[in-house]
């Protein structure tokens, strides 16, 4: 059974309050990198479909730099240009992270968050947030002049995006702070 597989395995973090921060520290890092996992593993298996029914505007992009000349800095600042592209509500708040750097065997992987909330006057700390998840790779193979390659990802999305090649939809934040907002309803404590 394919879902068994693809299963995250799931873990009781306990409430010690000496061990309970870094257990809670690793189940997150647990879960971003299964996240992140699953949406490179769907990338392989799920071509990018071109959207249909769009209207015709250009997609705009930053300048991502070249292998050569990538930071964790330039990156973060490249994500925040891009995400000014969106055509999105001015009430949207986000913070942006860098998760970590991995060194595989032809690349490096930069691994980025971005939280976004939307806080209010009657709540100015979001009751929940949605995470965009930035994926820029900078292969070791190619000529270190080439630009990096950029791949984002939505939380509870498989679907990996590019930018230039996709819109960002508003929709995609509220789909996934409605869903947590209906989870949060659901549980008592």
């Amino acid at each position: 059974d394919s879902k068994s597989q693809n299963a995250t395995p799931v873990s009781r973090v306990t409430h010690n309050t000496e061990t309970g921060e870094e257990e809670l520290e690793l189940r997150v890092a647990e879960l971003v990198q299964a996240v992140l996992d699953r949406a490179a593993h769907s990338a392989l298996i799920r071509p990018l479909e071109p959207e249909r029914h769009q209207p015709e505007y250009p997609l705009t992009q930053p300048d991502w730099g070249s292998c050569r000349d990538f930071t964790v800095e330039r990156g973060r600042a490249r994500i925040e240009d891009y995400m000014r592209t969106w055509e999105i509500h001015p009430s949207w708040r986000y913070s942006i992270s860098f998760l970590q750097e991995r060194e595989l065997d032809f690349q490096k992987q930069f691994l980025y968050r971005a939280l976004w909330g939307r806080p209010t006057s009657r709540a100015p700390i979001p009751r929940s947030t949605a995470a965009v998840y930035f994926i820029i790779t900078a292969p070791k193979t190619r000529d270190p002049a080439l630009p990096v390659e950029v791949r984002f990802t939505v939380e509870s999305n498989r679907t990996l995006h590019e930018p230039g090649r996709t819109r960002f939809r508003e929709k995609w934040l509220q789909d996934v702070i409605e869903s947590k907002a209906l989870l949060i309803d659901s549980v008592d404590f």
